[in-house]
């Protein structure tokens, strides 16, 4: 226990020296936590983009592949026989 009479409060320099010596010590890992989010918030960027490229990509191949595949089939020149449909008896 401290003597009667004496000043147990710490002074605002004591205080001061503290904050920064806490800031000093703590900058280094805070810094670093937030240049790991930061990372890995532009890799899902990045990733999410070029996955959302592949998908469309594949659409778009697929999609193209099936309108040159339709200009294939070219019609015949001149006439084409169709019979009429039969219907079906019951018996």
């Amino acid at each position: 226990m401290a003597p009667p009479g004496s000043n147990t409060k710490a002074s605002p320099g004591v205080l001061g020296a503290g904050a920064a010596a806490c800031a000093a010590c703590c900058a280094g890992p805070i810094v670093g936590l937030l240049a790991a989010t930061g990372i890995a918030s532009v890799l899902g960027a990045v990733i999410f983009g070029v996955v959302g490229l592949t998908i469309v990509l594949a659409v778009a191949a697929v999609l193209y592949q099936r309108h040159r595949h339709q200009q294939a089939c070219a019609p015949t020149d001149g006439s084409v026989r169709v019979e009429a449909p039969q219907l079906k008896t019951r018996q």
